[in-house]
């Protein structure tokens, strides 16, 4: 009986061994839409149109990052990065490309603001607005302040996006000082998302905490002196669901009774879930407390992966008229990734 128990027993163990051995060689899943979420997905899936393609048809190089408004005027104005595969990983945005519209459809290039005129080693998302008191345009950028650690910056505002004068960068949002030897706090903040709502500048950003990227929630009066939303050390979002590696901010949108907020994230499971990175939808009332309206599943992936990824990510949402404007950055085929525009029906 013994010998038999035994035999039993080092049956299971092997075969145990070779369902863990086979999980562990197993390709890495790419990202993918799984939810229930009818005609909305559908449209992420379909047409659009290309606003802007990187500067070099290769591999790593992308243009992303988009940051949009529209003026008073009906002038939509776009900010977003330019990124190069010729450099570290980190440090690869070497340019935000100030872009000008009269449709919303077609741009034009109108100013280049180039990290050594800052200078700064590399930038990432920047966030562009209209502030509706003096209608002029503020700027904020992020990178490695002082070679130091990714901060928030921003520019001396002007009456024309043309006139962002790259030399007039400041920090405005820095990592604060530990209070103690154990005291973890963000080690660096980047990706800013900005808008103004509830009679304040809102901001959220990528802080980089625990070795792990989450959302975290800045106010300002002014959109330049800027104090955290709850402690500094809690961000507003969990790692769970499909976004259990990373969750990001990536747009706000007021629908009359609350907020959508737009975010992204990836999952561990997933190919360089690093850059896999994939778009979820949000709900909040006062812009701190989140109800992740897609759990399980994000809503919204590239329609055209290249061979390890499927990116949908840094979207900018525009309400204009019956639609809305959703401007991403997406992967393609031949592993670049390039600003696209789809157009949502209300």
């Amino acid at each position: 009986m013994r010998a038999l128990l035994l035999v039993v027993l080092m049956v299971l163990l092997f075969s145990l061994g070779r369902r863990a051995f086979a999980q562990e060689a197993s390709p890495a899943a790419n990202a993918a839409v799984t939810g229930a979420f009818g005609a909305v997905a559908k449209q992420f899936s379909g047409e659009y149109k290309v606003i802007l393609k990187p500067d070099k048809d290769a591999a790593e190089w992308w243009a992303g990052a988009p940051s949009v408004v529209r003026g008073a005027d009906g002038v939509y104005w776009m900010a977003c990065r330019m990124r190069t595969a010729d450099a570290p990983r980190g440090l690869r945005g070497y340019e935000v490309r100030i872009l000008k519209s009269t449709d919303g459809d077609n741009f034009e290039t109108v100013h280049h603001i180039k990290r050594e005129d800052v200078p700064i080693q590399g930038f990432e998302r920047p966030a562009l607005l209209i502030d509706p008191k003096t209608g002029l345009f503020k700027l904020y950028l992020c990178g490695p302040w002082k070679e130091g650690p990714w901060s928030i910056i921003k520019l001396d505002d002007v009456a024309s996006p043309v006139d962002f004068v790259p030399s007039s960068a400041k920090p405005v949002i820095v990592p604060r000082t530990p209070a103690a030897e154990r005291d973890i706090v963000p080690l660096g903040y980047k990706d800013p998302v900005i808008c103004l709502a509830e009679g304040a500048y809102h901001c959220y950003v990528i802080g980089y905490i625990r070795q792990n990227e989450r959302i975290f929630h800045f106010r300002s009066v002014d959109g330049e002196v800027w104090e955290t939303v709850g402690d500094l050390r809690a961000p507003i979002m969990d790692l769970s669901g499909w976004h259990d590696f990373f969750v990001r901010p990536a747009s706000i949108v007021p629908v009359g009774v609350g907020y959508l907020f737009v975010y992204e994230g990836s999952k561990n499971t997933w190919n360089d879930p690093v850059y896999n990175v994939a778009t979820g939808l949000g709900f909040t009332f006062d812009l701190h407390q989140v109800i992740d309206l897609t759990p399980d599943s994000p809503l919204a992936v590239s329609s055209t992966p290249s061979a390890g990824f499927a990116t949908f990510r840094y979207s900018s949402w525009l309400r204009s008229g019956e639609e809305l404007r959703v401007y991403a950055e997406v992967e393609c085929a031949n592993g670049t990734k390039e600003v696209r525009l789809y157009k949502l029906k209300m």
